[in-house]
């Protein structure tokens, strides 16, 4: 029997974030996956405002927000739930280290050569490689 499409879903912004070693940033949640930093946006802000605060919120990295990289439909299979996922490129505007908040369980910095080997969805993916090929044009 056909699944019907969801007629709600979230919706969360996310950063692909480059420190000045052309490492991306990731965080690991609680179903052991790397993501990338962002959540949901407020009412209010927009998108840029969001991706940047939410950076912020969970790395308190400042950053400024670039183009948008992508956009794709996410199924998460342990909430049985469907996010809708925009990417923005983002740069540092400081230099200090990321630190990781109580939202996650593990932050790190990857080397581009790293992303396709970790346990995250096809979609970063994509975004991270999106930016890191905007970066050498």
């Amino acid at each position: 029997m056909p699944v019907a499409p969801p007629s709600k879903f979230s919706v969360s912004i996310k950063g692909v974030v480059l420190d000045s070693q052309q490492r991306v940033l990731l965080l690991k949640n609680e179903r052991d996956e790397w993501e990338l930093p962002g959540g949901r946006i407020e009412i209010g802000e927009s998108s840029e405002e969001c991706v940047a605060r939410e950076i912020a919120e969970e790395t308190r990295w400042k950053v400024a927000t670039g183009p948008v990289l992508d956009t794709w439909m996410y199924y998460v299979d342990e909430g049985e739930r469907h996010v809708f996922i925009v990417t923005y490129g983002c740069h540092p505007v400081s230099d200090i280290d990321p630190v990781l908040s109580r939202e996650h369980k593990e932050i790190g910095l990857f080397a581009r050569s790293e992303v396709d080997g970790l346990h995250m969805p096809d979609g970063y993916k994509r975004s991270i490689h999106a930016w890191f090929e905007r970066q050498e044009v």
